[in-house]
């Protein structure tokens, strides 16, 4: 991929983020992409970052480790965005900004723990299973009713010293019909607010939700993090 191929590419996208931004009341600068770049050669991110893209997301930990050591990318924001196995959070502190697939107890207790050796803090969102779905990790929230589990696991988290929760992160089903995320959306802003309620000092700013496919109405209903990867850099070289 060329600079010229991705700025065309990424412009599109700007515009139709502010689009529909505009239509349901929205100040599109509230809106950040991180562009899915797991897949893709080293060659793609650069031209992506010549064109002054700076959020990028991985969810391999090797691929990513690999990547910022073939990249000299200063200014880079990078997101992991896959399944953490708990034996390989020491090789992600101090290396990214951000990890949005928190999805259990015991791995926040491992990269608490990391943190504190290193000497840092972890920043991370809480992955929730909103649709139910076996295939998908994470805290499953499908019906209110599965809360408690969450609240438990929420309460032990948030005492754990060096990590830092900052938002919720979902990955609905893909849908031909992308209409049918909007509900899924509309559940984790909900229970975002719920979770404002009982915990007034945890603002939980991010809701990461919405990929190529659905973000049209996961800005509908309040992401604040678009996932997106072939709208910006084309299918994925599944090879890799």
């Amino acid at each position: 991929m060329s600079e010229s191929s991705f700025q065309c590419r990424w412009d599109c996208l700007q515009k139709e983020i502010v689009a529909v931004a505009e239509r349901c009341g929205r100040n599109p600068s509230e809106i950040t992409v991180v562009g899915v770049s797991k897949g893709h050669a080293p060659e793609a991110l650069q031209a992506a970052y010549d064109a002054g893209f700076r959020r990028f997301g991985e969810n391999r930990v090797s691929e990513l480790l690999e990547k910022q050591a073939a990249l000299a990318l200063p200014q880079a924001e990078w997101h992991f965005i896959g399944h953490l196995q708990s034996r390989k959070a020491k090789a992600l502190i101090g290396q990214v900004d951000l990890i949005h697939s928190l999805d259990r107890l015991s791995l926040a207790q491992e990269l608490s723990k990391r943190a504190v050796a290193a000497e840092r803090t972890v920043r991370a969102l809480l992955q929730l299973n909103v649709s139910g779905e076996e295939s998908k990790d994470g805290w499953e929230i499908a019906e209110e009713a599965d809360e408690a589990s969450l609240l438990h696991d929420l309460d032990a988290i948030l005492a754990l010293p060096q990590l830092q929760i900052d938002g919720l992160m979902t990955m609905a089903p893909y849908y031909e019909e992308a209409a049918r995320t909007q509900p899924l959306f509309a559940r984790l802003y909900e229970l975002r607010e719920r979770l404002r309620q009982r915990y007034s000092d945890l603002p939980l700013p991010i809701l990461s939700m919405g990929m190529s496919n659905d973000f049209h109405y996961a800005i509908t209903e309040g992401a604040t993090h678009l996932r997106i990867g072939t709208a910006l850099f084309g299918r994925r070289r599944y090879d890799r």
